[in-house]
């Protein structure tokens, strides 16, 4: 049995909001789903968009919510249940402000941080002891500022290395899913 079963992106949907910092779980997913050469298809009793990934010899569901950020809750806890996946058997990989760009950090449990798709999993799954893969966007600044820097385009330079951050994690995925996570940590930790 894998030790990641599910990976959740977490973004909104819809072409406006694709290149926004926001989607950076997104990307993440979508790069993964290209890597397995597997393509999302949605699955509405989900509210979702799913895709199957063979890592190693070892079956990964990747999963995007459609309900826009602040409502990712309900979509993951419909998955989880239907197919009997526990709670720490998932990583949500999700934007993350306190990091700057081109920094990717793998972590269990922990708040919300005041993101509103995390505020919205602790709540629907009631634990917040899954693990998450934090993808480093920066920070505006303020904290006034962060609903508008959240959802707009990353400059070019940020994109890059946002983008460089998510191949470095996708880099170590296998361990991840097979359960190696100091390895995975000290991977990405170290750079």
């Amino acid at each position: 049995m894998p030790a990641i079963q599910l990976i959740v992106g977490l973004g909104n949907p819809g072409s406006e909001y694709e290149p926004t910092r926001h989607n950076a779980g997104f990307w993440f997913v979508d790069e993964m789903a290209q890597r397995c050469q597997q393509q999302f298809r949605t699955e509405q009793r989900f509210h979702s968009e799913v895709a199957r990934c063979l890592i190693e010899g070892n079956e990964c569901r990747l999963q995007k919510p459609m309900t826009f950020m602040n409502r990712s809750g309900q979509p993951v806890r419909s998955l989880l249940q239907f197919f009997k996946i526990p709670l720490e058997q998932i990583l949500v990989v999700h934007d993350e402000l306190d990091l700057p760009p081109g920094v990717v950090k793998f972590k269990k449990g922990g708040g919300h941080g005041g993101h509103n798709g995390l505020r919205d999993l602790i709540s629907h799954l009631g634990s917040k002891d899954f693990y998450r893969l934090r993808v480093g966007i920066g920070h505006p600044g303020h904290r006034d500022q962060v609903v508008d820097y959240v959802l707009k385009k990353p400059s070019k330079q940020d994109r890059s290395q946002i983008e460089e951050a998510l191949a470095d994690a996708l880099n170590v995925i296998p361990d991840i899913i097979q359960g190696q996570f100091e390895r995975a940590m000290n991977t990405l930790h170290s750079k």
